[in-house]
């Protein structure tokens, strides 16, 4: 497998990326495109494959197999896609219509389900066997490691983290249940905390709307840079977020007794005090030993940590193993 490469592809609301990805988890080649989400998923499918075509077109090798990590519920036997709500999809045969377009046997995951694989064998998680990857993005995705093997459950949804409840009959999340964990810590429902403090006190929230625009504009990243600057509201909606997502992550520690947790995705990249934070409030929330013993860091993979991700999981598939356990050579090539 080692003179051989594989095509690792995440797909988001508003792009895809593709990479020709080494067994040890370097990458050859890589590409992105924006996807037309909002024009169905047949688009978005189309989109892949001019993605995958461009990447392939830079490399000297190619593939032999493609793995995709999709922001949604996926059934890993058949690799349909349940449901995918930043792509408005349910239902969607992803696998059959990509091994079609694409001529190669495709494998197609939960995105950080897919991520935890990549880390596991090539990052920040590389050399333990009881694991949790958290990516907190839009949303929040996890990823568990017990024993050795990534847990899949009976439908192939073990992780969903991001949907265990912080709050019993808290603020609505975008599952349709309430008091999600998501609902308080991810990107989007920190936006939407943000332009319900400005609806309420439009005085307190009046750098948030200067800077948004409107208070309809204010997103995530408008508080964040808000925060950045001193604003007071936007420096409580963060702390609030903080302390919420350490609650969370108190909890599956407690829950699952992992030796290390890895945290990534775009709102720990941007802002490493959340990982600080989380820290803290683990130990002094969660159970000991777990909380004394637990090792909290955070990815290393950063933006190839989809697409290394994928590949790494489509690998295993590859290689005729399951894809529940790391590839026997894995640390070839590992970051240091």
């Amino acid at each position: 497998m080692s003179s051989a490469s594989i095509l690792g592809i995440d797909v988001g609301g508003t792009k895809v990326e593709s990479a020709l990805v080494d067994a040890d988890g370097s990458v050859r080649t890589a590409h992105r495109h924006p996807t037309n989400a909002d024009r169905g998923a047949h688009r978005v499918i189309d989109d892949i494959v001019r993605c995958v075509r461009s990447c392939l077109s830079q490399a000297s090798r190619r593939a032999v197999a493609a793995g995709v990590g999709v922001a949604g519920q996926v059934d890993p036997e058949t690799g349909v896609v349940r449901s995918a709500p930043s792509l408005d999809w349910r239902e969607v045969p992803l696998r059959e219509r990509l091994e079609d377009a694409l001529d190669l046997p495709v494998t197609v995951a939960n995105d950080v389900r897919a991520i935890t694989h990549g880390v596991w064998t090539h990052g920040a998680g590389h050399g333990t066997d009881n694991l949790v990857v958290v990516f907190v993005g839009t949303g929040i995705g996890g990823g568990i490691v017990s024993d050795g093997h990534v847990l899949k459950g009976g439908q192939g949804l073990a992780g969903e983290l991001g949907h265990t409840t912080l709050m019993p009959y808290g603020r609505s999340c975008r599952c349709r249940s309430r008091g999600c964990w998501e609902a308080y810590a991810g990107g989007w429902a920190l936006g939407e905390r943000a332009r319900q403090a400005a609806r309420t006190d439009p005085e307190a929230g009046a750098a948030l709307i200067e800077r948004a625009g409107d208070v309809e504009s204010i997103t995530g990243r408008t508080v964040h840079e808000a925060h950045e600057q001193g604003d007071p509201l936007a420096t409580r909606l963060v702390d609030a977020t903080a302390e919420y997502l350490g609650l969370g992550l108190a909890s599956v520690v407690n829950a699952v007794n992992p030796e290390r947790v890895v945290l990534g995705g775009g709102v720990i990249e941007g802002h490493p005090s959340y990982a600080e934070e989380a820290r803290r409030i683990v130990r002094a929330q969660a159970l000991r030993p777990a909380a004394d013993e637990v090792e909290i860091v955070t990815s290393e993979l950063e933006g190839r940590a989809g697409t290394v991700g994928a590949a790494t999981m489509a690998w295993t598939h590859h290689e005729g193993g399951e894809a529940t356990q790391k590839p026997p050579d894995s640390q070839a090539g590992r970051p240091t």
